[in-house]
């Protein structure tokens, strides 16, 4: 089954549609074709955000991973360095 991916506006759209309606979860989650599982692993990650909130998370994120790169790639070079003084020695 093919995945599909949601944007965090549309996670939060559904989240609201959930909790201001009459209607249960699993209601919900039938209508928009997830499963109750990813309803609630969403509602536990974003629950209570607004689309600001949201969206700054996202960007914090990203930033996370750019700043996890630049710190691997720079250790790379330091072992790199470390085992050529070693060879000079």
């Amino acid at each position: 089954m093919k995945k599909k991916h949601h944007t965090t506006e549309q996670i939060i759209r559904i989240l609201r549609e959930a909790e201001g309606s009459q209607m249960k979860a699993e209601e919900v989650c039938r209508k928009h074709s997830i499963s109750p599982q990813t309803y609630y692993r969403w509602k536990s990650k974003y629950g209570g955000m607004d689309l600001k909130e949201a969206q700054r998370l996202r960007e914090l994120e990203r930033e996370n991973g750019e700043l996890k790169k630049l710190l691997a790639d720079q250790l790379l070079k330091t072992k790199a360095l470390e085992m050529a003084l070693e060879k000079n020695l």
